[in-house]
């Protein structure tokens, strides 16, 4: 199986400024454009969408639509709108640009030097895993920015939730994931269930193969148990993998997602190489829910509190504050759990500029 769910705009390779006067000529155009047609024909995920958009790629390429395109950058935009356009699938994209992917398999030429790259990045970002703190009231906090690599994110996500593990509650902060690898986003969710728990499947077109994603019995430390209270939080940019973990969660109740609708990947796929320089990231699989059996693609997640994401956060402490403060037998608890709730609506009611974070 390939990227499940890849975080293009997290980890998506920037053009250099020298790639950004590269030219192509006719022949690169014509070549680029016939590759990228036929992998999406046999690739897309969707049969008949895939044979669509190969024909209309093939239909402007003979009618002189890509003629005016000289910038190797310029086409590979041009080629993405007329992908997203065609196929409706935010997954879709062409970029241009020195490779730091790793690309789906033999026949498109992955190099040694292409998984080291990616890992490179990945690690940059620690893997996806950003700010881990308790919040007044013993509430974890949690900012997973994308699903990184299982193996190597899956430390960094046991010593971040050995951190949290004895707090009262959970925010997972989702706002700015832009998806990753489904199977890193179910190794964090085995923190959140006391048994093992059917997530999602994925649907692969070639071959029709099925993988299951389910939550693992153990794992390193202690989970958080499947009492305590679990909040997610997801805006308009959530993607993917990021999606996919909520969707998952909310399905089976074990979370109340807070925030806006997210913006609506379900397809996962592979980088395929189109030439040295051009890739396309193409979705050849398609998540599908246990429970619902469907998924969010194009609709997006719905939260169970709609709110905008900047008052997300807010809106999640004060949530499980009162959860807490409801069985709160100590008195004296009691009442500050009430006192920071009354702090959060103070912060709440301030100017929007000030509730950013």
């Amino acid at each position: 199986m390939g990227l499940g769910c890849f975080a293009l705009q997290s980890y998506a390779q920037p053009v250099s400024a020298r790639s950004a006067d590269d030219t192509v000529d006719a022949s690169s155009r014509s070549r680029i454009v016939n590759v990228l047609a036929d992998k999406m024909r046999d690739l897309y995920v969707y049969p008949e969408v895939g044979e669509k958009t190969e024909k209309a790629l093939r239909k402007k390429l003979n009618e002189g639509g890509y003629d005016s395109l000289k910038y190797a950058v310029g086409l590979a935009k041009a080629l993405t709108r007329d992908l997203q356009a065609s196929a409706n699938d935010k997954h879709l994209r062409v970029d241009y640009g020195a490779t730091t992917i790793a690309i789906a398999s033999p026949d498109d030429a992955q190099s040694a030097a292409d998984g080291a790259t990616e890992l490179k990045k990945f690690k940059a970002a620690n893997f996806g895993v950003g700010t881990v703190e308790r919040l007044p009231g013993n509430i974890g906090y949690l900012q997973i920015n994308g699903f990184g690599p299982l193996k190597p994110a899956s430390r960094v996500i046991a010593a971040a939730m050995a951190q949290l593990t004895d707090t009262a509650a959970l925010i997972v902060d989702l706002r700015h994931n832009g998806g990753g690898y489904p199977e890193t986003g179910a190794f964090l969710s085995s923190y959140l269930f006391d048994k093992r728990t059917h997530l999602s499947d994925d649907y692969e077109r070639t071959g029709g193969r099925i993988t299951q994603y389910w939550t693992q019995d153990k794992v390193p430390g202690r989970k958080f148990g499947q009492s305590k209270p679990v909040y997610v939080l997801m805006s308009s940019t959530t993607f993917s993998a990021g999606e996919g973990f909520g969707y998952d969660l909310k399905n089976l109740k074990r979370a109340i997602l807070v925030g806006e609708v997210t913006a609506g990947g379900a397809n996962g796929g592979n980088f395929r190489r189109l030439s040295p320089r051009f890739y396309a990231f193409i979705p050849e699989s398609r998540a599908v829910n246990p429970i619902t059996k469907s998924n969010w693609e194009g609709a997006g997640v719905e939260p169970d509190v709609h709110v905008p994401a900047r008052n997300a956060l807010l809106v999640a402490q004060k949530l499980a504050l009162q959860t807490l403060s409801a069985t709160e037998k100590d008195q004296r608890k009691a009442q500050i759990l009430q006192v920071r709730m009354r702090e959060l609506d103070a912060q709440l009611r301030l100017p929007t500029e000030a509730l950013s974070k």
